[in-house]
């Protein structure tokens, strides 16, 4: 079974829409920019991937994950035709830490929060009627992982169309635990290559609309083949190659597919040492004998946790579209488990595409892993 994805939606620190997303991924457009809400005297990295929509640079303000989250929810339910009444369509929501940077305000600052807005719900059922609305905070994998849930309920015949989506900004606390982690801050995400030093995080919101049939005469942007979820619970931060390993194969038996049925492959790709030699390790021996076109996004996007599998996968839909993949930027020297591995890198590959995977792997050792097809 597949299910058709009618609607996409997206922004991030490279754009406000899906299309533009990907016209900057294929220009090699980078949203790395100098901190602009947080006091640079506090800390040694002074960069980020920020959304540039604050009113003033060092002005901060409380809902801007749910603004980003209702922004990529109207694009993707505009999109499939469904209005802006979505009373009987579940939502499912992957985010790391929800609405955290405005509690972080009402603290510090005194900026008026109520505590209903840490979470998603009351925005949904505001702006669309949405009632059937569910939040999950899975941190990198979340959105994948809310992707398996609404392919759950299509499965069960519990709902006929889904809406998945993810969100997240940057949060003053979590940068300043990855500012002490990371001594020397990476100037770039450069994924998988050598002189990679470590990720920079990002913020966006993506969702996108899932339906066992779609009407006739809308646009399918192409087809949902399989979601796989495992936890492999090796360690809070550190990946497992076996657990990683394991859901790449489960994706792939339940799409029905093998290895050689796969022609692109977006990675997790998060430019720190041990992610990217394990997700190297791991995607040489399951495509030893076949060479799809690696690709990642993070180096241009930052890591946007929450959002961070649906950009990937509406990345992904535009490749299979459009028959192109964007290069991985800032990799010039592969690491040696990368080495025989087809990584785009330079200039954006054209190649005929049928399938892609998408890797998202998170804290905990929660691996996600989906496949998706093109519209035909």
């Amino acid at each position: 079974m597949t299910y058709a994805i009618t609607g996409t939606g997206a922004v991030a620190s490279i754009g406000a829409a899906p299309e533009e997303i990907f016209r900057s991924l294929c220009d090699g457009r980078s949203g790395l920019a100098p901190l602009r809400a947080f006091d640079r005297g506090r800390f040694n990295a002074q960069q980020l991937f920020e959304i540039d929509d604050r009113p003033a640079e060092g002005v901060d303000e409380p809902g801007r994950a749910t603004r980003f989250l209702i922004e990529a929810v109207a694009q993707a339910a505009e999109e499939a035709g469904l209005g802006e009444d979505l009373a009987g369509i579940p939502v499912l929501v992957g985010t790391g830490l929800r609405e955290l940077r405005s509690l972080e305000l009402w603290w510090r600052d005194g900026v008026p929060f109520d505590a209903d807005g840490l979470h998603f719900e009351a925005a949904l059922r505001h702006r669309f009627g949405a009632v059937d609305t569910h939040t999950f905070a899975g941190a990198c994998s979340a959105s994948l992982y809310a992707l398996a849930l609404g392919w759950d309920l299509l499965e069960l015949g519990e709902a006929e169309t889904v809406i998945v989506a993810g969100c997240d900004v940057v949060t003053e606390s979590m940068f300043g635990q990855a500012d002490r982690v990371q001594f020397d801050p990476p100037p770039a995400v450069r994924p998988f290559d050598t002189a990679r030093q470590g990720t920079i995080l990002g913020e966006g919101a993506a969702a996108v609309v899932l339906t066992r049939n779609p009407v006739a005469g809308r646009p399918v942007h192409g087809r949902l083949r399989s979601v796989a979820v495992n936890c492999d619970a090796h360690h809070q931060t550190a990946p497992e190659p076996g657990g990683v390993t394991a859901a790449v194969h489960q994706a792939h038996q339940r799409a029905g597919l093998t290895p050689a049925d796969i022609d692109l492959v977006v990675l997790h790709g998060t430019g720190t040492p041990l992610n990217d030699r394990t997700e190297a390790l791991v995607t040489a021996e399951v495509f030893a004998g076949s060479r799809p076109a690696l690709t990642g996004i993070k180096s241009l996007t930052g890591h946007t946790s929450g959002s961070a599998g649906l950009l990937g996968l509406i990345t992904a839909l535009s490749a299979l579209r459009s028959g192109v993949v964007p290069p991985i930027a800032g990799l010039y020297d592969p690491l040696p488990e990368g080495a025989d591995l087809h990584l785009v890198t330079g200039r954006p590959l054209t190649a005929p595409l049928r399938t892609a995977q998408v890797n998202s792997f998170g804290f905990g050792g929660v691996n996600a892993v989906a496949i998706v097809g093109g519209a035909a």
